[in-house]
């Protein structure tokens, strides 16, 4: 019926008739529907827009990532950088070789354009009640002081 106390909101969802999810998708040429991201998720970088499920798909190849997830933190040049905010497997730790590493592999395998910037290794992932990784909390806790920077 609507979302309480907040009637921007919901004219903002349900426009032309239709409710509006935030969630974005491509078309490939058969016709089949690959998943994005979030509007609120996506990276606004070197004018482009990337979603952040290619490259976390990329990351999560190396064997030492045991779980991740990328967002995009302000830049002055770029708009945004790409920040790669990685839990490490059992039997790995953070060092600045493995640290390059994982970044040179990842960059490697994307378009310069979506080549990550920042990486900060955390012990666990901020999460919702029903375990998704709460993305928002880490553009909020942006601090991207201290971190290495990969340009």
């Amino acid at each position: 019926m609507g979302y309480c106390d907040n009637d921007e909101l919901y004219e903002e969802a349900w426009r032309g008739g239709m409710y509006h999810t935030g969630d974005t998708a491509e078309v490939d040429e058969d016709g089949y529907f690959w998943y994005v991201g979030r509007l609120d998720d996506l990276i606004k970088t070197r004018g482009y827009r990337v979603g952040p499920f290619e490259i976390e798909n990329v990351l999560m190849e190396h064997p030492a990532i045991l779980e991740c997830a990328v967002v995009g933190v302000p830049h002055e040049d770029r708009g945004q950088a790409i920040k790669a905010t990685i839990v490490l497997a059992d039997g790995y730790e953070k060092t600045p070789q493995l640290e390059q590493e994982i970044v040179h592999q990842a960059n490697s395998k994307l378009a310069s354009y979506k080549w990550i910037h920042i990486v900060e290794f955390v012990s666990e992932m901020p999460k919702t009640i029903s375990g998704k990784i709460r993305r928002v909390a880490m553009r909020l806790s942006e601090s991207a002081k201290g971190h290495k920077k990969h340009d």
